[in-house]
């Protein structure tokens, strides 16, 4: 599987890109603001609620930046007027933390400001490892001035997560939790998948123990099961907790997580920069990566 997973990494640039966009639609909503609106719908009324992202990050162009602050406004808006249950998630290079700092905290505060006029609330993503301080930063000083409107995440595979983790519960943050994605340095990051995951179960007790309201994001069943055992040891309130997941991923798990009783946060991305994010998850996921391959076979076949 190893062999498998470095082959994809290697391989998916030469994927024709209308293959791996035949993947990429059952994990995102579509290009358009409408198509996030409908599933978001759709999941509100299979009793789950959402989280929306504009796909795109890492922008270095001040008018693009300025035109993703809107974007999402739009989201906001739209949200409120279509009565949906969900909020927005951002990737804070999209807002332009690469570029300047001070400018990211205008555009970010902009829009959590927004959300606040409408009861609404703002998730700063974590991105690589570069990131994290300067996230963790905007979110405390934004949190200072808006509340519970805004909050962030941390990343599992991060050597620095429990310390972290300590720091957000005395401050009874809100986080998401989740196990992260990026291939970073072996100084910073674990790379042995059960350290990752040894590291989630610690990092959620702390938070969970401490009184923080968490999102604990993952799609595996084995960590969902942790998390749930974690919850029962603490007598963790339902009201402190939610379980998130992916758009398109393990929809079986997803119901049975709602027929429990669980809040369940579905992550709906849409925009028209899927690419990225896809060949992202499909290194991620081997299933999703054999599935590209058979089909980019199949087509030269004919």
């Amino acid at each position: 599987m190893k062999l498998f997973n470095e082959m994809v990494k290697l391989t998916m640039p030469l994927v024709p890109k209308p293959i791996v966009r035949r993947v990429a639609d059952r994990y995102i909503a579509g290009d358009e603001l409408e198509d996030a609106v409908a599933v978001v719908r759709r999941m509100n009324d299979r009793g789950m609620c959402a989280t929306v992202d504009i796909l795109g990050e890492a922008v270095d162009d001040r008018e693009k930046t300025l035109a993703t602050v809107e974007g999402y406004k739009e989201v906001l808006r739209a949200i409120k007027a279509e009565g949906l249950d969900s909020n927005v998630s951002i990737k804070p290079t999209a807002f332009g933390l690469k570029m300047d700092y001070g400018f990211c905290k205008e555009n970010v505060a902009a829009l959590v400001e927004e959300a606040l006029s409408i009861g609404n609330f703002v998730r700063l993503d974590m991105e690589d490892y570069t990131c994290t301080g300067d996230t963790l930063r905007l979110y405390r000083e934004l949190r200072a001035d808006f509340g519970e409107h805004v909050g962030t995440v941390i990343q599992s595979y991060l050597r620095r997560t429990v310390a972290d983790a300590r720091e957000l519960a005395a401050e009874k943050a809100n986080i998401r939790l989740c196990k992260g994605i990026y291939v970073e340095p072996r100084r910073v990051s674990y790379r042995d998948m059960a350290c990752i995951n040894a590291n989630f179960d610690y990092a959620l007790k702390i938070l969970l123990d401490s009184g923080c309201y968490v999102g604990i994001a993952t799609h595996d069943e084995k960590r969902v099961q942790a998390a749930l055992a974690i919850i029962d040891e603490l007598d963790t309130p339902p009201e402190q907790y939610e379980l998130q997941m992916l758009l398109g991923v393990d929809q079986e798990l997803r119901d049975i997580i709602v027929e429990q009783g669980h809040k369940l946060r579905i992550y709906v991305p849409f925009g028209r920069d899927w690419y990225p994010y896809s060949t992202r998850r499909l290194k991620e996921n081997p299933d999703m990566a054999g599935y590209v391959f058979r089909a980019m076979f199949k087509r030269y076949e004919k």
